[in-house]
């Protein structure tokens, strides 16, 4: 049976990740980090880079920190109900995590600089210092347009997996040229390029463990055959916002996601199949592994 839903069910968090894509021979590669088998939250799973919000975030101003000002940046993640300065900070959050779990920097030099020392600004993070501080020093500023919100999601009252709730905003983003991918061995103890296809694979053949919303990503990923075209996809769609709805089928665990006949938004959001449903240890889908291919 389904747990049941708390008379006071926590408040989601605002969170930000981001989907970071090379291009290879066999299509676009993302980017997967297994999370700490201790950690307090989807211990083992294998997720994109990204955490909550943090307060500092939304503090770091155009200009000195940004390549964009907070209106523009608020006009792209397009939700009226958020302040500009809380919007900027969700694409600092994304960047910020990105160094901080896998020392992917994209930023830019200030004054004529030519270099980005993804590696120096990550030891600083790691010693303590704001990121504020740490772009000042090596006179940085925050590519902020190479970030393309696609998709908003708020976990369910009763999280499918983990236990804390979270307002995650989804961006995608090409990974910075020159710059080599490493996993931070405290938070996160591995890390993976794989095209959409083989992490879906994997996930079947019990090789790596997804949550649902990777799975629902990486099946909206798969159906395009270049970087350029997701990004392309990204900027001209306005990002869904998928809240999705569990039910209990005889026992057995069931996400719906909009489009589906069980969930209360009639219009599909995503494309690939409309639920999952926990079997065999794993979330999939009710016409089987191929539907979330295409």
């Amino acid at each position: 049976m389904l747990p049941v839903v708390p008379a006071d069910p926590e408040t989601p968090r605002a969170a930000a990740t981001v989907v970071l894509l090379r291009d290879a021979a066999a299509g676009p590669e993302v980017l997967l980090l297994r999370r700490h088998a201790k950690a307090s939250n989807m211990a083992g799973v294998y997720v994109f880079p990204g955490g909550k919000l943090d307060p500092e975030d939304a503090t770091l101003g155009p200009d000195t920190h940004l390549d964009q000002p907070h209106a523009a940046l608020h006009e792209r993640l397009n939700e009226p109900d958020t302040d500009p300065a809380t919007a900027a900070g969700l694409y600092v959050a994304a960047l910020r995590e990105a160094l901080e779990e896998c020392g992917l920097l994209l930023a830019e030099p200030l004054g004529g600089g030519t270099a980005v020392d993804a590696d120096r600004a990550r030891a600083m993070l790691r010693e303590g210092q704001p990121l504020a501080q740490v772009l000042a020093a090596l006179q940085l500023r925050l590519q902020t347009r190479q970030l393309a919100p696609w998709s908003r999601w708020i976990t369910p009252l009763v999280p499918s997996m983990g236990s804390r709730r979270f307002d995650t905003r989804f961006f995608v983003a090409q990974a910075p040229a020159g710059q080599t991918a490493r996993h931070d061995n405290e938070e996160t103890t591995d890390s993976l390029w794989l095209t959409p296809r083989a992490a879906l694979e994997q996930y079947r053949d019990g090789r790596i463990d997804l949550a649902p919303p990777q799975i629902m990503s990486l099946a909206h990923l798969a159906r395009h055959a270049s970087v350029a075209s997701v990004l392309d996809a990204a900027h001209r769609q306005r990002p869904p916002l998928i809240l999705p709805e569990p039910f209990d089928d005889n026992g057995v665990r069931v996400i719906c996601y909009p489009g589906d006949a069980m969930h209360p938004v009639r219009e599909r959001a995503l494309p690939g199949p409309t639920r999952l449903r926990w079997r065999e240890r794993r979330y999939l889908p009710d016409e089987g592994f191929d539907a979330l291919l295409g």
